[in-house]
C-alpha cells in the first residue's frame, strides 16, 4: 500500500477510537450527568454548558492552533490534544464539578491542536487525485466511532431508567482505555513531505507561514477573502448542526418518556443510527470521490441539504417542543415513534456527511498551499457556532433550535455552492486563456503540416 494511504489509514483508525470515547460522552454526557446529580447532590455541573465550554474554547484556540503547528508539526500537535480527550474521559470516573469544567476547558484547547494538525497531515498526505478519496475515507473511519460507542451505550444502558455509579464506572472505564489505544495509532504516523499543488490554477493563494507570528498574520488574512467569508456560512452551519445532533437530539429522544420505558436506551441507538449515516456517507463519497468530483461538489452539498430539511421537519412532529430541557411526557403532532426517531438520526448523521466531505475536498484543494490556516478557520468558525448553540439549546424550545437549523443550512448551503460554481468558473477561464494563447502555434503547425504533405 502506498505509504502516504497508509498514513490516511492510521489518522483514521486513531481518531476513530479517540472519538470514539469523546463522541460517544458527548451523546450521553446530559443524560449521564443527570443521574450524577440525583445521586450526588454536590453535583452541579450540567452538559450542556461543559460541550459549551469545550467548544467555546476551541474557537479562541483554534486562532493559535496554526503558530503551535510551526514548533510541533502535525503529528505533535494531534498527540497533545489526543492526550486532553485522555484526560477528559479519566475525570467522569472522579465526578467533580470544577474538575469537568476544567477539563472542558483542556479539551477545548487540545481540540484546536488535534484538528488543524489533521487537516494539514490529510493535505499533505493527498493530491489532486486523492483529496477527495482520502477525505472520506477518513470520515468514514471517524464516523465508525458514533457507530461503536453509542452501540455499547445502548447495550449498557437497556432497561435503565436511571444510570446507576457501577454502570456509570464501566462506560468511563471502557471509553478511556479505547482513547489510549487512539493515541497509540497516532504515535505510528509517518513523516511526509508538501504534496504537489492540487490545483494549477490557484486563487488568492496566502503563503504557507514559517514562525508562530507569520501563522497568525497569515491565518487573519485568509480569514478575511472573499471565498473563506462565504465558506463561513457553511462552517456555521456544520457547527450549529454539530452540537444539534451530538449534544441536544439524542437526549431529547431519551427525555421522551412517552416513547416507553427503555427510552434511555434510545440515546445510545439514536448514536448507533447517526453514526451509520456518517459512516455510509463517507464511504460513499470517499469510493465514488473521483467520479462525483468532475460533476463539482454542490451536487453533494444540496443532498445534503434537502435530507437535513427533511429531518428537521420530522423531527418537528415527532418530538415534544420541551423535549431538550428533561424528561416529559408531553407530545407533538404525533404520538411519538422510536422508529421515526431512528430514522431522523440516519438522516442527520447521512447530511452532515454530505457537508463535511466536502468541506474537507474544498479545504485541501483550494488552500493545499496554506492549509494549516484554512482547517484552523474551519474549526473556529464551526466551533464558535456549536458554542454558542449549546448555550442557548438549554433555554430554547425545540421548535426554535429547528428553524435556526433550517435558516442557517439554507443559507451555509446557497453560500458554498457561490464559492465553488465560482471557482469552477475562474478555472474554465484559464483553460480559454491557455488555449487561445496555444491556438496560433496549433495553426501555424497545421499549416506546416499541410506544405510539407
Amino acid at each position: 500500500m502506498e505509504r502516504k494511504f497508509m498514513n490516511v489509514i492510521l489518522l483514521g483508525f486513531g481518531f476513530m477510537f479517540v472519538f470514539t470515547a469523546f463522541q460517544t460522552m458527548g451523546n450521553i454526557e446530559k443524560t449521564i450527568l443527570d443521574s450524577i446529580r440525583q445521586d450526588d447532590s454536590t453535583f452541579t455541573a450540567d452538559g450542556y454548558t461543559s460541550l459549551a465550554i469545550i467548544y467555546a474554547t476551541l474557537a479562541v484556540c483554534n486562532w493559535m492552533a496554526p503558530s503551535v503547528i510551526t514548533i510541533t508539526g502535525p503529528r505533535g500537535a494531534m498527540l497533545i490534544g489526543a492526550v486532553t480527550y485522555l484526560f477528559f474521559i479519566i475525570t467522569f470516573l472522579f465526578p467533580r464539578t470544577w474538575l469537568l469544567y476544567v477539563a472542558s476547558v483542556l479539551i477545548g484547547a487540545g481540540a484546536a491542536a488535534i484538528w488543524t494538525g489533521q487537516g494539514n497531515y490529510l493535505t499533505l498526505n493527498s493530491d489532486a487525485d486523492t483529496i477527495s478519496r482520502n477525505s472520506g475515507v477518513f470520515w468514514a473511519m471517524l464516523q465508525c466511532s458514533l457507530f461503536f460507542g453509542n452501540l455499547f451505550v445502548f447495550i449498557k444502558f437497556q432497561g435503565k431508567t436511571h444510570i446507576d455509579l457501577e454502570t456509570r464506572n464501566v462506560v468511563f472505564g471502557a471509553l478511556t482505555a479505547v482513547s489510549a489505544v487512539g493515541i497509540v495509532f497516532l504515535l505510528l504516523l509517518r513523516p511526509t513531505r508538501r504534496a504537489p499543488a492540487i490545483d494549477d490554477v490557484k486563487c488568492e493563494i496566502v503563503a504557507e507561514p514559517e514562525g508562530p507570528l507569520d501563522a497568525f498574520k497569515g491565518a487573519i488574512k485568509l480569514f478575511c477573502t472573499r471565498d473563506m467569508i462565504f465558506l463561513s456560512a457553511a462552517f456555521i452551519y456544520t457547527g450549529v448542526e454539530l452540537s444539534f445532533f451530538s449534544g441536544v437530539y439524542s437526549p431529547s429522544i431519551g427525555f421522551t418518556l412517552a416513547m416507553g420505558e427503555n427510552v434511555k436506551q434510545l440515546v445510545g441507538l439514536s448514536g448507533v443510527f447517526i453514526g451509520m449515516g456518517e459512516v455510509l456517507g463517507g464511504a460513499l463519497f470517499g469510493i465514488l470521490g473521483n467520479k462525483t468530483t468532475r460533476w463539482g461538489r454542490d451536487p453533494i452539498v444540496i443532498m445534503g441539504y434537502f435530507i437535513h430539511m427533511t429531518s428537521f421537519f420530522l423531527i418537528f412532529i415527532n418530538l415534544p417542543n420541551v423535549a431538550p430541557f428533561g424528561d416529559t411526557m408531553d407530545t407533538s403532532y404525533i404520538t411519538p415513534s422510536s422508529y421515526l426517531a431512528m430514522l431522523c438520526s440516519f438522516l442527520l448523521g447521512f447530511g452532515d456527511a454530505c457537508y463535511n466531505t466536502q468541506i474537507y475536498s474544498i479545504l485541501g484543494g483550494k488552500y493545499s498551499d496554506n492549509s494549516t490556516s484554512a482547517f484552523a478557520l474551519f474549526k473556529f468558525t464551526q466551533s464558535l457556532a456549536a458554542a454558542a448553540c449549546f448555550f442557548y439549546s438549554s433555554k430554547a424550545l425545540l421548535s426554535v433550535q429547528l428553524g435556526v437549523l433550517a435558516v442557517l443550512a439554507s443559507i451555509g448551503t446557497a453560500a458554498f455552492c457561490r464559492v465553488e460554481w465560482s471557482d469552477r468558473a475562474r478555472s474554465r477561464l484559464a483553460v480559454d486563456n491557455v488555449d487561445d494563447k496555444l491556438s496560433p502555434v496549433t495553426h501555424s503547425l497545421a499549416e506546416n503540416a499541410l506544405h510539407y504533405d
